[in-house]
């Protein structure tokens, strides 16, 4: 399965990737989602399950499920937008509370043995090479907790240059 995180207009989403398929877990901004409380209820509650009562609460095991996670984002300052970003924060149920050596640094251990792969398409206007920098790196220690690997990081100037694309 694939997991697509967006922030896309729902119009635009279907011309960016019209071969979307309803295989494909689709999370979109329906404004729905609360942000995550930091509770670690997650971890220590309900362990793999967001505690708060939205549609967003089994994240963990969506990402569990996948074997291609797709995020299409607008580069916020070097990150994602802030519903990508909340999806994100909302991810925490996929890993464990517990710590591991990975690659010579400290994270958390890995829940569900389950690896895929990341890609990540960036966009909008003007984003400056120091922007690109962060967001690359932000990637790569994201994929790095989600024991995944980068496929891809795009950086677009436009959601045009994106449908021109047909991903």
């Amino acid at each position: 399965m694939k997991l697509i995180i967006h922030d896309l207009a729902e119009d635009t989403l279907r011309r960016v990737l019209p071969q979307i398929t309803a295989e494909d877990m689709v999370i979109t901004d329906n404004e729905s989602i609360h942000p995550c409380i930091g509770c670690f209820g997650c971890w220590l509650k309900t362990p793999g399950v967001c505690i708060i009562k939205d549609t967003y609460g089994q994240m963990g095991k969506n990402i569990a499920m996948c074997s291609e996670m797709l995020i299409i984002s607008q580069c916020v300052y070097g990150s994602y937008s802030p519903f990508v970003k909340n999806v994100l924060d909302r991810s925490i149920p996929y890993i464990h509370p517990y710590f591991t050596i990975k690659n010579g640094e400290m994270h958390h251990r890995q829940r569900y043995k389950r690896d895929f792969n990341l890609k990540v398409i960036f966009y909008g206007n003007d984003i400056t090479p120091k922007e690109k920098e962060t967001a690359e790196k932000l990637v790569k220690a994201n994929a790095v907790n989600f024991y995944s690997t980068v496929e891809s990081v795009t950086f677009l100037d436009s959601i045009q240059e994106m449908e021109a694309l047909k991903l």
